[in-house]
């Protein structure tokens, strides 16, 4: 059990810090390629950033463990909001700007989608393409909304961008980071199925849990420091991208992959966690009013709730 919990950690760093590399290499390769700040802004670092959990969603499909790959979507969404927001309002309040709206629409948009998608017992190529086409549409959308509204991008505001950068650098942020996520992934899916067999619940618990949180860190991260900067408006945007990438395009390529089995469990219990915790921000956005320490600490209470109830349930 230790030697696979070591295993689930050590892909989780391995994971972050390829993540991070990837990043790095594609951005400052864009640049060099002129692409606009603001476009690489807009794909190349939001790809990058969702990379891991791609990848290890894309590693549990071929391992078999297709529940393992929803569970860490499905349970990344739910930790996105009720940890990750609960968390930096213990710090400062959090506010949920009204220019979010449509972002966050089109997320729940999204989840309502894959919840009916769900509803049909698999995850397969039909059902993937269908995710995918609904990404694409997302895509099309932010970029024609980023050209109207003509926004410029400073580069030093860019995440990994750095002018002094060399050619022979980014090809080696570029190789680590290709290498290191799938070495990272293989890890953490391999340690979390056999944490999974020797705890006697199913991979779509740890998926849901384990998995799910080790890979809402870097999103739990940026929120903190964010709170103590007293910057909590910038956690919206963070999130709600996120969970959209995460179900149409994270599950759309691994359905392409292989087909996932929609567990009983997730039908009854998780996807609609995930729809009541995505409507939770409603009357938040809508209003403008912000996220205080109780409604932070309800959200936290929730979230340890849900995941009593998962392991007390034994998957």
């Amino acid at each position: 059990m230790l030697i696979d919990l070591l295993q689930v950690a050590g892909g989780l760093v391995i994971l972050l810090i390829a993540g991070d590399f990837l990043v790095r290499g594609a951005v400052n390769l864009a640049l060099r390629l002129g692409i606009p700040a603001m476009m690489v802004g807009m794909t190349v670092v939001a790809f990058g950033t969702s990379a891991p959990e791609l990848l290890v969603s894309v590693q549990a499909v071929i391992a078999g463990a297709g529940g393992l790959a929803l569970g860490n979507v499905v349970g990344s969404n739910i930790a996105n909001i009720l940890l990750v927001m609960g968390a930096p309002a213990l710090i400062a309040p959090v506010l949920l700007e009204r220019e979010s709206t449509r972002d966050f629409l089109i997320m729940v948009a999204a989840t309502v989608l894959f919840t009916a998608l769900a509803f049909t017992g698999a995850i397969g190529l039909w059902q993937a393409l269908g995710l995918l086409v609904a990404f694409a549409l997302f895509m099309g959308d932010s970029i024609q909304r980023g050209r109207r509204a003509r926004v410029e991008m400073d580069m030093d505001d860019l995440e990994g961008a750095d002018p002094n950068l060399r050619g022979p650098k980014i090809a080696g942020f570029l190789a680590l980071g290709l290498i290191g996520l799938p070495l990272g992934a293989q890890l953490l899916v391999a340690g979390a199925v056999d944490i999974a067999a020797t705890l006697g619940v199913s991979d779509v618990v740890i998926g849901l849990t384990i998995v799910a949180i080790g890979t809402s860190l870097p999103e739990l991260a940026t929120t903190l420091m964010a709170a103590i900067r007293r910057e909590g408006g910038v956690a919206l945007g963070n999130i709600l991208g996120s969970n959209i990438f995460n179900l149409l395009f994270i599950l759309g390529v691994a359905g392409v992959v292989g087909q996932m089995d929609v567990p009983v469990q997730m039908l009854r219990l998780d996807l609609w966690v995930m729809l009541g915790a995505a409507l939770l921000l409603a009357p938040f956005i809508w209003t403008g009013r912000p996220i205080g320490r109780a409604l932070g600490l309800g959200l936290l209470f929730a979230y340890g709730g849900y995941l009593w109830l998962l392991f007390h349930n034994g998957g």
